[in-house]
């Protein structure tokens, strides 16, 4: 059966938020993030301090579009008071391996005794430190910060190689508000 569905996030003080056609950007004091949202059946206004996710008439599918229009809204606003986190872990035990950053690239010099060092490059807006045996990832996007953190894991894939011994590369020890 359909009917008229409604949904709103609370934006707190020192969050801004902008609406330019199906362009939402919320800025605060952590950075900006910008997000196209393409539903054609769902209207996005702001209501003084509130975002209001309307959808009339609605279905199934408005329904479950509307919860995640919800949650990214919800993620770009908690990202933009506190930045997400992602810390990985350097794990070297047969050879020393060499992370640094430079620039919006990072690089890994010998990786498992390899010769040419692995490069890869990161989207701006996501700042990596390295500290010792950790590198730290921060972004107000919640999926930017992810992307880079498994693009750092998988840059360090070990194939063909017996996983339990050959252990070297980064690994994922704390995302978002999880430790493993």
């Amino acid at each position: 059966m359909k009917k008229e569905i409604t949904y709103s996030v609370d934006v707190p003080d020192g969050v801004e938020v902008k609406f330019a056609g199906r362009d939402v950007t919320v800025k605060g004091a952590a950075g900006t993030v910008t997000r196209t949202l393409l539903q054609p059946n769902i209207t996005l206004k702001l209501d003084g301090n509130r975002i209001v996710i309307n959808s009339n008439p609605a279905t199934k599918r408005e329904k479950m579009h509307m919860g995640s229009i919800e949650a990214h809204i919800k993620n770009m606003v908690t990202g933009v008071q506190t930045p997400f986190t992602y810390k990985l872990k350097v794990c070297a035990s047969h050879f020393p391996m060499n992370v640094t950053v430079t620039g919006n690239e990072l690089v890994i010099k010998n990786f498992l005794g390899e010769k040419v060092p692995r490069t890869i490059k990161f989207d701006m807006g996501v700042k990596v430190k390295i500290n010792g045996d950790i590198v730290e990832i921060e972004s107000p996007d919640l999926e930017l910060a992810g992307r880079t953190a498994s693009k750092f894991e998988g840059l360090t894939f070990v194939s063909k190689r017996d996983r339990r011994i050959f252990q070297d590369g980064l690994y994922i020890i704390h995302k978002a508000g999880v430790d493993f």
